[in-house]
């Protein structure tokens, strides 16, 4: 069975996490909640509480085959700031596997200089934190090991992608089917 982790900190947005998180799960990922701060409760943008499987602190990564980074502000901030986040990122970077991130997040890759030569997309206004990249105004953009989607309304657009590279197309498209997502279209 593949194996996701999803990186919370403090200030994530709700949506951008809740979607692909529930896709994953449809598809039949075997996702794990990673706090990046020292408690497992993680506060959303909006005040809700969550509590993650584990700590970041306590967890090894490597069974992973993907490494999602919810946006969110100040959650990007606080993913930017988490040295060991960036020791697991430069792992999955190095191993090939799966990075992505949605709407301010694409920024801790950005950063980091990852996405040097590659096509993604942001929340508006963060495109000067993607360095290097070539910014596009798109929903959702894979290059290479790299997804990056534009915001919480990507929330389906970027479960589904990340979906279909841990299954295949047709699983991610039935769940999408399942949830009644663009049924009535």
């Amino acid at each position: 069975m593949k194996k996701a982790y999803i990186a919370l900190a403090d200030g994530f947005e709700e949506a951008e996490f809740t979607l692909p998180y529930d896709i994953l799960l449809r598809a039949g990922v075997a996702v794990h909640t990673v706090s990046t701060g020292n408690s497992r409760e993680v506060r959303s943008a909006h005040g809700l509480c969550l509590v993650a499987d584990t700590l970041l602190a306590d967890t090894d990564l490597a069974d992973g085959q993907l490494l999602f980074l919810p946006g969110g502000m100040p959650g990007s901030e606080n993913l930017s700031k988490s040295e060991a986040l960036a020791t697991w990122i430069r792992h999955y970077a190095d191993c090939g596997k799966w990075l992505a991130a949605i709407c301010a997040a694409p920024l801790v890759y950005g950063r980091m200089g990852l996405l040097e030569g590659r096509s993604a997309t942001c929340y508006p206004g963060f495109e000067n934190e993607l360095t290097g990249a070539r910014p596009l105004p798109q929903t959702v953009v894979r290059d290479g090991q790299f997804i990056t989607g534009c915001g919480p309304g990507a929330g389906f657009a970027m479960g589904h992608a990340l979906a279909e590279v841990l299954t295949d197309k047709a699983t991610a498209d039935a769940v999408l089917r399942q949830m009644m997502f663009g049924v009535y279209e």
